[in-house]
């Protein structure tokens, strides 16, 4: 990476992108001492960093990735007091309702069980969620402590506009980034629709939209669109606003489940409720400020992604939040669909296609996850 010295000026810092990836990096450079211009091509961040759990699932995470999530915890609670940011210490309550689920949660809790994760049992679960009497129980649950959730309507706003009233920094909304290039005398030239800017270093961080600027790096690492059905609900009774709720779909799709008992589920999953396979699906929630639930989700991978939402695979989801929670139905008061970079070659894209420049994508739907992580990291490497 280029090596950038403080000599007699401050040196700039320009990136392409302002979801919770880019603004990470915005973040850490203002923090590191750089002038910091965020360009984004929309007048407001509508893609993947708001249609989202807002789940900061740090417990859920292996390898690299729960480094790096447990660097991000750190600045997300940061940003709660120095830019308002709505995130909370809500943890992350994992249900498991049949006997293959609770294995998974027994191997996790005896062999890498998560800071201050503990076994919950079915009645106390149950509590958690204040279900209704007469509901069905949950077999265990398991919950983790150290997770945060923060409100995705808001969180990138908030930042946004932190770095905007930073005396070295400053947001560009509704510019578009044309191209990214060495200007052949040691700087960066970034040519937009509202004029050059020349940056000392870049950082493109521009999700699923990377190959727009940079096409053989987005081809090299494979990386096409995931979308999303999600919608947001009212609660069926008073939970309060407690822990996000994680359900055994997603012991199969985060690495701190996998091991023996997480392949049993799946094939038992994949024999007796083949449509949560077709979906891909996650059957996941969290608990918003206002009472309401974010509910979702399912995935399906595509070079560009169609906008239609499938309504059959939208009430198989909202039955299996119903059944969870032990509702007849759920009062439906949004549907969207959900966008993210997706790759099946590594979960962070990290590139430097030219001196000066980085690219850095998440690849694996855990942005809010890793990305204030992802973010100081790539500024230190600098």
């Amino acid at each position: 990476m280029t090596n950038i010295a403080l000599v007699g000026r401050r040196p700039h810092l320009v990136v392409v992108g302002a979801g919770i990836v880019g603004l990470a990096h915005a973040v850490a450079g203002l923090d590191a001492g750089y002038r910091v211009t965020v360009v984004e091509q929309d007048a407001v961040a509508v893609l993947a960093s708001v249609r989202n759990f807002g789940h900061v699932c740090t417990s859920a995470q292996a390898g690299e990735n729960a480094e790096i999530a447990r660097e991000a915890n750190a600045i997300w609670l940061s940003l709660v007091e120095r830019a308002g940011v709505e995130a909370r210490r809500s943890g992350t309550l994992v249900v498991a309702r049949s006997s293959a689920e609770e294995a998974v949660l027994h191997e996790i809790l005896r062999d890498r069980a998560p800071e201050g994760a503990h076994l919950l049992t079915g009645t106390a679960a149950a509590g958690m969620l204040r279900l209704p009497r007469g509901a069905s129980r949950p077999v265990a649950a398991a919950l983790l402590p150290a997770d945060l959730t923060a409100n995705p309507r808001t969180a990138v706003a908030r930042i946004a506009d932190w770095v905007a009233a930073h005396e070295h920094g400053e947001t560009r909304f509704a510019t578009t980034v044309h191209a990214v290039h060495p200007d052949g005398e040691g700087a960066v030239a970034v040519e937009t629709s509202r004029g050059r800017l020349d940056a000392d270093h870049v950082v493109v961080a521009a999700g699923h939209l990377v190959g727009r600027l940079f096409p053989d790096v987005a081809g090299a690492g494979e990386v096409a669109e995931c979308a999303l059905q999600m919608a947001r609900v009212r609660a069926p009774h008073d939970m309060g606003v407690g822990p996000a709720v994680l359900t055994g779909t997603s012991m199969l799709r985060y690495g701190a489940f996998a091991g023996p008992a997480a392949e049993s589920l799946r094939a038992e999953i994949a024999r007796e409720r083949s449509e949560l396979v077709e979906i891909d699906a996650n059957v996941m929630l969290t608990q918003q400020p206002d009472g309401s639930l974010l509910i979702g989700d399912s995935h399906a991978t595509h070079a560009s992604a169609p906008p239609f939402l499938d309504e059959r695979w939208s009430r198989i989801l909202l039955d299996e939040i119903a059944a969870l929670l032990g509702a007849s139905r759920l009062e439906v008061l949004e549907r969207w669909q959900g966008l993210y970079a997706t790759s099946p070659r590594q979960d962070v894209l990290r590139a430097e296609p030219a001196p000066g420049i980085s690219v850095v994508s998440v690849t694996a739907g855990i942005g809010m996850t890793i990305g204030l992580g992802l973010g100081a990291r790539t500024i230190a490497g600098i």
